[in-house]
This record gives structure tokens, C-alpha cells and sequence, in this order.
């Protein structure tokens, strides 16, 4: 009987203290708009050199799902109650992969998430993914340090910083979120042109 009492006992306290554990507040979970350029693919010549697109390095703040803000000064937050669908460098990396694919030029793709030996890599670190205020107006900052690496030694051979500014007429999340992907396809045109430029200088030569 005593057992019973103290099984019951030990039951109502571990309810109870359920109970009143704080719920967790729930969130809206936003994917990088849809690319909204309507540009045809390029007409370049096929190049048959490889290309692995790697997961941007970035801060500890922009390594995460939440979407960054910078409210004023260097103070750096995040929209309460919403999220992405993935940390922002794995969302630029596939924008780009994207971005690629469209353009064409460079058919012979794949990502760090594969194994597959490749003749160039692009990479680099991811400085700026956030919304940033200036007095009463504010913008969508996408910044990027570019690297283009050599697969089979990983010797860097180019390097570029892209940056795109997109103003903000709405400040509510939708808008901002709408202006993120804005802001990447303008970012993503610039480093594909670079990087297929680039690479049809610096790729190994193709074995027959």
C-alpha cells in the first residue's frame, strides 16, 4: 500500500510539474522566395569543366535559421517568432546552386553535401545576410566574400566581395523576406557571370 501511495505521489508531481513548464512560442518558418528573374538561359558555350558549390562560412549570428536584424548601430537581433527553413548559408548556397542551373553555362554541378570530385570549387565567407536600418528606412543586406578553389588541391585562384543593398518600402516580415530573395537573385546574376568567366580562364585543362 505504502508503494502504491509513493507511485502515486511520485505521478501527480511529475504532472504537475509538466503543467507548468513554459510552452514553447511558435514560430513562422519562411523558404527563400522563388527566384523572380525572368531572363532566359544563357546562350554561352557549355563549358566542361565541374563545379562544387560549398556551404558558406559564416558568424556564429548568421549560422542559424533565424532571420538577422540590425536594429541600429551593431546591435544585431532577430524578427521574434519567425525563422528560415534552413541557417542562411546553406539557403545562399542553394540559391546559387539555383542560379547556376538556370543560366546553364555550367552543366556539370554538385554541392558539399555529395562526394563527387570536382575541377573548381566555389565557396567563401557569407558577411552580410540581414536587414539593416538606417534612420526610418531600411534595407536587405547580402554580402559575400566569393572564393573559386582548385578540387583536387585546394589552391584559392580568384576571390571577389559581392554586395547588394535592396531597399525596404514594408518593414512587416513578409516584405522583408520577399526583399531576402530579391536581394539574392541580384547577388546570385553577379557571382554565376564571375565565376563562369573566371573559371573559363582558370579551369584544369579537360582530359579528351
Amino acid at each position: 500500500m505504502k508503494l502504491t501511495r509513493i507511485a502515486l505521489l511520485a505521478g501527480f508531481m511529475l504532472i504537475t510539474s509538466c503543467s507548468i513548464l513554459p510552452k514553447s512560442e511558435p514560430f513562422d518558418v519562411y523558404r527563400l522566395p522563388s527566384a523572380q528573374s525572368n531572363a532566359p538561359a544563357s546562350h554561352g558555350t557549355p563549358q566542361r569543366w565541374s563545379l562544387r558549390l560549398t556551404k558558406l562560412q559564416a558568424s556564429d549570428a548568421l549560422n542559424s535559421p533565424n532571420i538577422a536584424v540590425i536594429p541600429q548601430g551593431d546591435l544585431i537581433s532577430s524578427y521574434k517568432g519567425t525563422r528560415w527553413s534552413d541557417p542562411a548559408p546553406v539557403l545562399l548556397r542553394n540559391r546559387l546552386l539555383d542560379g547556376f542551373q538556370r543560366d546553364g553555362r555550367v552543366p556539370l554541378l554538385s554541392t558539399d553535401d555529395s562526394i563527387f570530385q570536382t575541377d573548381l570549387e566555389l565557396g567563401g565567407q557569407l558577411q552580410a545576410f540581414q536587414t539593416e536600418y538606417q534612420g526610418t528606412g531600411a534595407s536587405v543586406v547580402v554580402s559575400l566574400d566569393a572564393l573559386l578553389v582548385r578540387g583536387y588541391d585546394q589552391r584559392i585562384l580568384a576571390s571577389r566581395r559581392f554586395e547588394v543593398r535592396q531597399p525596404l518600402s514594408d518593414a512587416k516580415v513578409p516584405a522583408v523576406v520577399a526583399g531576402f530573395g530579391q536581394a539574392s537573385d541580384q547577388l546570385t546574376a553577379q557571382v554565376v557571370a564571375w565565376a563562369v568567366e573566371q573559371g573559363q580562364k582558370l579551369a584544369p585543362p579537360v582530359r579528351p
